[in-house]
């Protein structure tokens, strides 16, 4: 008698899946690490591992129709004359001209404007489309000095001073040379058509007390007036938090791995940083332990796309949070409508694998003038309003949930998490129990 052995059905490695096999393929063939813009897209523990605890009998909810939930938030108050006075807790995160088109930059600032709120300039100076459709535009002084100018210094709402950007923390980016158009180039001082790199530390500091000094320069060239945000990637927060309160900042800005970038190696995107859930607990703590909790602000960032995400991340200590990557797609970018225009450049809608190539269809991260005619500033901006206006509505409704007249008053109380990981890095109790991981028996 024989025996056979039935077929089993080929089992793939999960090792050395398909992404990983191409991947090594593509480096076996070119020779070259893969860049890409956009920020990670492996799964972590995101804010979608919290749940809130609306209020029933030991809390009380607030009635939508007829109690007030305020959404307001005023940033820099520590030193600076004239803080600035937000109606929404969500501002536009820095992208700068050159990754993204004029159109597009002027679309963000119409955008933030209409919502009342700011926007920020990203790496390569200012441009007049969005200081002149932005009532609050936060100028960011990067480590390339790109477009840096005092006039421009002067011109701005706020400062922010970026020492490292959550999708490559110790790393700088990149612009492509199709992406420089002679604009571009003057604006940046370069070359035109030639890959540039943007440097990872800046040129004329080295350590907390060289900031310190940096962050008085700035202070004395714009009479004090000016808020000083010091942005920070998502490695180590809690002690870079309180070198940056240290050193003199009103506002911290914390960006996670989550958060996007127009280009940089893909090791870097995936392998470098901490998840956004994780830093926001640890940097609020060093806030605490100083004492500057609600004195110095703290800006979230990183992956943020609905009113949960902002109403999460404030009832774990923030003050606002900041919006990239959704921001873009609400003007438009990655629409499935170039699904024929995205499958030619070899991805698909919604990869965001185009940004440092400078042929998105959707015109908004390119500076090929005739993709540029795609975006029409004004509409695209009032999409962006309008989606803000839906954020906004979400994290109110949320926190009347709560029985909360503001979404300050959210607090860590209000949330349990869905998983052990979760639960740690957001340090809240784990669903159907009071046990936070690290903080006592089960």
């Amino acid at each position: 008698m024989s025996y056979h052995n039935p077929p089993t059905t080929p089992r793939k490695s999960a090792t050395f899946d398909e992404y990983a096999m191409s991947e090594i393929r593509r480096a076996a063939a070119t020779g070259i690490y893969d860049i890409r813009g956009s920020g990670a897209k492996r799964k972590v523990p995101h804010f979608d591992d919290l749940l809130f605890l609306g209020a029933s009998i030991s809390r009380y909810p607030l009635e939508g129709y007829r109690e007030k939930c305020d959404t307001s938030v005023v940033l820099g108050t520590r030193f600076a004359k004239k803080p600035i006075e937000l109606k929404i807790p969500i501002t536009v995160a820095g992208m700068s001209f050159g990754s993204l088109s004029g159109p597009a930059k002027e679309a963000l600032g119409r955008g933030a404007t209409l919502s009342g709120t700011s926007t920020t300039t990203g790496d390569g100076g200012m441009t007049e489309e969005e200081r002149g459709h932005s009532k609050q535009l936060v100028y960011q002084y990067l480590p390339s000095r790109y477009g840096m100018n005092p006039r421009d210094l002067r011109r701005a709402d706020a400062i922010e001073i970026v020492v490292g950007q959550g999708a490559k923390p110790g790393g700088g980016g990149m612009l492509l040379g199709q992406k420089i158009s002679d604009r571009v180039a003057e604006m940046r001082t370069l070359p035109k058509g030639i890959d540039q790199r943007s440097a990872c530390r800046h040129p004329d500091w080295t350590g907390p007390d060289d900031l310190e000094i940096k962050i008085l320069e700035i202070r004395e060239i714009t009479d004090w007036e000016k808020p000083i945000y010091v942005k920070v990637g998502g490695a180590r927060p809690y002690y870079d938090t309180a070198l940056a309160v240290k050193a003199g900042a009103d506002v911290v800005v914390l960006d996670g791995m989550q958060g996007g970038t127009a280009a940089t190696q893909e090791v870097f995107i995936e392998h470098v940083g901490q998840p956004t859930l994780a830093c926001i607990r640890p940097a609020v703590k060093a806030l605490q332990d100083l004492g500057m909790h609600r004195k110095v602000q703290l800006i979230v960032s990183g992956g943020i796309r609905n009113g949960a995400d902002v109403a999460k991340a404030l009832a774990l200590g923030a003050d606002a949070v900041s919006v990239g990557t959704a921001a873009l797609i609400a003007l438009g970018d990655n629409d499935p409508r170039w699904e024929e225009e995205y499958q030619k450049l070899g991805t698909t809608a919604g990869a965001y694998d185009d940004w440092h190539e400078g042929k998105d269809p959707a015109g908004i991260t390119t500076q090929d003038v005739e993709l540029m005619k795609r975006v029409d500033p004004i509409a695209a901006g009032r999409r962006l309003a309008n989606y803000l206006k839906v954020m906004t509505l979400e994290a109110q409704t949320i926190a009347r949930a709560c029985g909360k007249n503001h979404l300050h008053n959210l607090e860590p109380e209000d949330l349990c998490a869905l998983s052990i990981e979760a639960a740690a890095m957001a340090g809240v109790p784990l669903a159907g129990t009071s046990w936070v991981p690290g903080k006592g028996p089960f």
